[in-house]
């Protein structure tokens, strides 16, 4: 996947320990910040999304080659 075809509202999945969760991309994080706490280090050379989960709502970054985008 590359970080080109990701972009604000597109339905995607990833692998997490309890399995396959999915969510929506709410942005692309160009620039180190914070989310609940844990530091964030994107970067326009490594960028990283903002993604909210399906199922609980909560927001965490992941690194674009582990999201995978769907058709929801």
């Amino acid at each position: 996947m590359t970080t080109k075809t990701l972009k604000k509202g597109d339905a995607v999945e990833w692998e997490t320990s309890q399995g396959k969760t999915s969510g929506t991309v709410k942005k692309k994080l160009t620039s180190p910040t914070k989310i609940k706490g844990h530091k964030v280090a994107a970067s326009e050379e490594n960028p990283e999304y903002l993604v909210e989960t399906d199922k609980t709502e909560k927001e965490a970054a992941h690194k674009p080659e582990s999201l995978k985008k769907t058709n929801k």
